[in-house]
């Protein structure tokens, strides 16, 4: 047990360099497509598309590497991504190879700071290394805890952003975010490995599936464009948004130590529909508040409802799938996820280009109230701890 919280702390060192990196990311980003070299709402939305599309598609690559190839080796490969493509940002900003750079790095920006929404391809290796190296009673703590620490340094990375000149700070970035990999060789993963056959697991895995395609199809709808909502509504400066950044990702970060004593009281089902369903109510009334304070404070608490109960929903997964198969689970259910996101992403952006600015906000309340509804249908009488509680 010792060995093993040794290696989940280095493990944490590795996801903080990369957290901070995604923070300074996730600010500089739409200033540098808004205002910095001048492109519209839609092409950034583009620019999003292509990196959901590709971190889904990379996410399911690593994900069956993971159980294949084996842990170690699929870590550093995937975590050589994120500052390769912060280093092309840096060297050009042109179209063309911002396409490229988002689609490495995984600038879908479609989860908070915490949960992937920079660099994401690397989740599904990650959680399957955290489910190897703990055990069904503890796992949603230290998914918590992970998370947690996550999303404290990605707030504070979006701190960081507030300084400095827009091309610089994807240097900086590049830097951080490398640092991290000189950790890898330490940590000794399991050698589980999977064979390509028939899943056992793809009855869960399928209804997994569908409710991740659902969460990503919300998440591209809104969460991309929730700081251009303030470029474009409100004109909030980069070093004022980045202060709002860092406050709203330090209140999900905090929110996210909440998930084990909630997973115990309410099960897996109704904590995400009490902490989604909040979070939908509060977003749907952000484009029609007209009031900058209100509008911030909508800002500030989404996030910390939206990411409260993914470490339960994590734990769920990982609980309901063949050991074996826990890499691959995790990676076809992020191609679900970032593959509908993409979806999204590209509504919005056209909807925001021609000024519809609140029609994202209202079907993302349709569409994840549907998803509540499945959440129940699905995992409501499902076996295991904590999964359901009646």
């Amino acid at each position: 047990m010792k060995d093993q919280r040794g290696q989940l702390f280095l493990l944490a060192l590795f996801r903080t360099s990369r957290s901070i990196a995604a923070g300074m990311i996730t600010i500089a980003f739409p200033y540098l497509v808004l205002r910095y070299r001048h492109y519209s709402p839609f092409q950034l939305g583009l620019l999003y598309t292509s990196a959901a599309v590709s971190t889904a598609f990379l996410g399911l690559l690593f994900g069956f590497l993971t159980d294949v190839w084996g842990r170690g080796k699929t870590l550093f490969l995937v975590g050589l991504l994120l500052p390769l493509s912060s280093a092309l940002v840096f060297i050009s900003s042109r179209l063309p190879v911002l396409f490229v750079a988002t689609s490495l790095g995984g600038y879908s920006a479609t989860g908070s700071l915490m949960t992937g929404g920079i660099g994401g391809a690397a989740q599904p290796i990650q959680n399957a290394v955290i489910a190897d190296l703990t055990t069904p009673e503890n796992r949603t703590f230290y998914f918590s805890i992970l998370t947690f620490l996550s999303g404290v340094c990605g707030a504070f990375g979006a701190l960081l952003a507030r300084h400095g000149e827009v091309r610089h700070i994807f240097l900086y970035a590049t830097f951080i975010a490398g640092s991290g990999l000189a950790l890898l060789p330490f940590i000794k993963t399991t050698s589980v490995r999977g064979t390509l056959r028939r899943l056992h697991s793809k009855i869960v895995i399928g209804k997994f599936t569908v409710t991740g395609m659902l969460n990503g199809f919300t998440q591209g709808l809104v969460v991309p464009f929730l700081i251009p909502f303030f470029v474009i509504v409100y004109h909030v400066p980069k070093s004022e948004m980045a202060v709002y950044a860092f406050a709203g990702g330090l209140l999900a970060a905090l929110a996210l130590l909440a998930a084990p004593r909630l997973e115990r009281g309410l099960g897996f089902v109704k904590t995400i529909a009490v902490t989604r369903g909040l979070g939908t109510v509060l977003l749907l009334l952000l484009p029609f508040c007209h009031v900058y304070a209100i509008a911030l404070i909508i800002y500030l608490l989404t996030p910390a409802l939206r990411v409260t109960a993914v470490p339960v929903q994590q734990t769920a997964l990982t609980e309901m799938v063949n050991q074996d198969e826990i890499g691959r689970a995790l990676g076809i259910n992020q191609v679900a996820r970032l593959g509908a996101s993409s979806g999204g992403i590209t509504l919005t952006g056209y909807l925001f280009n021609i000024s519809e600015i609140a029609a994202p906000f209202c079907i993302y309340a349709v569409v994840m109230a549907a998803n509540i509804c499945l959440y129940f249908r699905f995992f409501h009488r499902s076996y295991g701890r904590g999964l359901s509680k009646a």
